[in-house]
């Protein structure tokens, strides 16, 4: 019988839902958008919330926009398999940590397939308090921002899978 506590993998038929529903959400999304949505115009959705199309030759904030492309491919590569390696080797967590680790590589995966199609990633999700820009981002990017939190919440929250406190008096 299968250890609960150690996440199913990469292969599992949960890692790979995870993985394929992400990257479905995320790629639908940016072609909705990027087929409807004026490109630089403002549409306000929600006070904090607006659509505005933008093309991103970056990673998060335009950083490492000079490096070129490939490079950034190859870097998101690397990343990805390193996420693969962790998630391979992880004993504990469960299946809120093969979640986790599946919103990781399906969020890079949503990007690396707009940055090998389109030379840029897509985005359209203005999260903004009034006049201030705080981001624009899309849905891989929101998966690349839940996946790892919720790792954090699986390994480092008492009482929900982390290390175990050991009671007082027994370090």
């Amino acid at each position: 019988m299968a250890d609960p506590k150690r996440p199913p993998g990469p292969l599992s038929r949960l890692g790979l839902s995870v993985i394929a529903l992400t990257v479905i959400v995320d790629q639908g999304a940016k072609a909705i958008a990027d087929a409807n949505l004026p490109f630089g115009r403002t549409i306000d959705l929600l006070p904090f919330l607006a659509l505005h199309l933008v093309y991103n030759p970056g990673i998060a904030f335009s950083f490492l926009a000079d490096y070129g492309g490939w490079a950034l491919v190859a870097l998101t590569l690397v990343i990805t398999v390193v996420v693969m390696v962790f998630w391979g080797q992880a004993i504990d967590g469960g299946r809120w940590a093969a979640v986790g680790y599946g919103l990781i590589i399906g969020g890079a995966a949503g990007n690396l397939i707009d940055r090998i199609l389109h030379g840029h990633v897509i985005d359209f999700l203005l999260l903004h308090l009034g006049s201030r820009t705080l981001f624009i981002f899309n849905p891989a990017d929101a998966a690349l921002t839940i996946g790892p939190a919720l790792l954090l919440v699986v390994y480092l929250w008492p009482g929900r899978g982390g290390p175990a406190t050991p009671p007082p008096g027994e370090n």
